[in-house]
């Protein structure tokens, strides 16, 4: 059984079909790409993925569990972490406390604990700080912590938000456009990256790329979406050699 199971999956907004049949399998453990032009539907299946829109019809199974029309939260539970295009962290608070937030699922005390730092406060936060620089040295962010993660250079953000995700310790990991705005020197190392933590951990990865590159040098299978529905789907160099798929990135010659 795989992993990740989309079948038909459907959106429309008004008269839009935003995305329409859209079908996906996902194995355990596989690193694989969705691609496709700027407006195919890509960050829109994400959405669906993750209870940010809910299907106008179609199904969607984690690891045996029907999890179609969960909410956001209840899927982050059920499973499915993400990153975000744009990135988004909590500017004003350090590295090490922008992890912290995704371990309050695992780790809690009660508000009043909370307010004077009684009972079990003082021994969890502790065990959340050593999780969290367990899961920040994976990144090499370990040595900037207590720094707050506006200071970080563009690059490093990436990794925290990618390490964010991975506090929630989720099945499926979402990164969307990950290498979005970096150079070429942070985008081989995120390659890098990507790689070590699907081997590390096991993890299996959907991601949504623009950078080639990038897309065939880590990604084992490829689905290419086009005006919401699926294109082309298969092993990453047979697709990226496909004359559909070349079309709809170059257009008609």
């Amino acid at each position: 059984m795989a992993l990740l199971e989309v079948k038909d999956l459907c959106i429309t907004f008004g008269g839009l079909h935003a995305v329409e049949d859209f079908n996906l399998s996902i194995e355990k453990g596989q690193l694989y790409g969705l691609i496709g032009p700027n407006g195919a539907g890509k960050t829109t299946v994400f959405n669906l993925l993750t209870g940010v829109y809910k299907p106008t019809r179609g199904s969607i199974v984690l690891d045996g569990n029907d999890i179609t029309g969960h909410r956001t939260e209840e899927i982050n539970r059920d499973g499915i972490a993400r990153t975000f295009q744009n990135i988004r962290l909590f500017h004003q608070l350090s590295v090490l406390d922008n992890v912290k937030t995704a371990l309050h699922r695992s780790f809690n005390y009660s508000t009043f604990e909370s307010m004077f730092h009684c009972g079990r406060y003082r021994s969890v936060e502790k065990k959340m700080d050593e999780k969290a620089m367990e899961i920040l040295k994976v990144f090499g962010l370990d040595t900037v912590a207590l720094i707050l993660s506006s200071n970080l250079p563009y690059g490093q953000q990436r990794k925290l938000e990618i390490a964010r995700a991975m506090a929630t310790e989720p099945k499926i990991l979402l990164l969307d456009e990950p290498a979005a705005g970096m150079n070429p020197n942070e985008t081989a190392e995120l390659m890098e990256t990507i790689s070590l933590i699907r081997d590390r951990f096991d993890m299996t990865i959907l991601l949504i790329e623009h950078d080639m590159k990038l897309v065939s040098g880590i990604c084992e299978l490829l689905t290419v979406l086009n005006f919401g529905k699926v294109l082309v789907q298969g092993e990453t160099k047979e697709v990226l050699s496909n004359p559909e798929v070349i079309r709809a990135y170059l257009g008609d010659e």
